[in-house]
């Protein structure tokens, strides 16, 4: 999960944004470490050349130079991170290869459900795509905010109950990479990880049949025993048998879950003292009013 490893042009818009903010920032700090060093020798007891001047106050050189490299370098990492950030737009298209593969994503207690709406498909904690191909997120939670993150290929972003998030990303050489939720979510969260296994578009289609084919099928009521929180251990495979599953968790047709229960009577309180305080959060999320938050907390 190297990001500083690339595999795909958004996790490389990503590591650029990140090595050119780090070397611009280097700007201030590598001169200011060598004028502290350059200042003490200078100015040692020792130094007979060492000019002591109590009655200096103010130097408009010094100034200049103190104030303008900072300034000229906030600039510059302001422009580097703004035009950086908005060419990568979760939202924005992202060119691939043969035809787009449409992955609904919802986040549950303690577990991942990808949807592959055109295939007919569904997985737990196991995401498969084809190598080149344009990958078109869409996601949502059944339970608390949470966080989606393939560091490999980029934008880290987030999951909310009632509304959907897009996210576009595309995988650009075969081979196994690592997911992860990055927001914490209760006690099975760091289970909440997956494998991203990137594969010919021939081997995906091969993969593709092989998964409509499970036994298993994937409607509302085995997605409610799905919703149960526990982690899974290992990944599931379904046939879908609901195209339309994915609205109904996101539009909360189906119900979400209550969240993590508190184990402590310590946790219960502080819960309880900071309710009103996360209703108001929630609705200010979903854009939803307290009262219709309020029903499902």
């Amino acid at each position: 999960m190297n990001i500083l490893d690339p595999k795909g042009p958004v996790a490389f818009g990503n590591s650029t944004i990140l090595i050119d903010s780090v070397v611009i920032m280097l700007a201030i700090v590598v001169p200011t470490i060598i004028a502290i060093l350059t200042f003490a020798f200078w100015f040692r007891a020792s130094n007979p050349r060492a000019k002591y001047r109590p009655e200096f106050t103010y130097s408009g050189k010094i100034e200049l130079v103190v104030w303008s490299i900072p300034t000229l370098t906030i600039i510059l990492l302001g422009g580097v991170t703004w035009i950086g950030a908005h060419r990568l737009d979760p939202a924005a298209p992202v060119e691939g290869t043969g035809s787009p593969v449409r992955i609904q994503v919802v986040s549950i207690d303690w577990k991942w459900l990808f949807i592959y709406p055109d295939q007919g498909i569904a997985t737990v904690n196991s995401l498969t795509v084809p190598v080149g191909a344009s990958l078109k997120f869409e996601l949502t939670s059944a339970s608390v905010m949470n966080a989606f993150f393939i560091p490999q290929l980029g934008s880290m972003i987030y999951t909310m109950n009632g509304m959907v998030t897009r996210l576009n990303l595309r995988a650009d050489s075969e081979g196994e990479l690592r997911g992860l939720s990055s927001h914490f979510s209760g006690d099975g969260f760091p289970d909440m990880m997956f494998p991203v296994h990137v594969v010919s578009p021939i081997a995906f289609s091969e993969w593709v049949t092989k998964t409509a084919a499970s036994a298993q099928e994937l409607n509302t009521d085995s997605y409610k025993k799905l919703m149960k929180q526990a982690p899974v251990n290992g990944t599931l495979s379904y046939r879908l048998a609901d195209p339309l599953l994915f609205d109904a968790i996101s539009t909360q047709r189906i119900p979400p879950q209550p969240g993590p229960h508190p184990t402590t009577d310590g946790a219960q309180s502080y819960i309880e003292a900071n309710s009103g305080a996360n209703a108001i959060c929630s609705a200010s999320s979903t854009g939803r009013p307290f009262r219709s938050i309020s029903q499902f907390r």
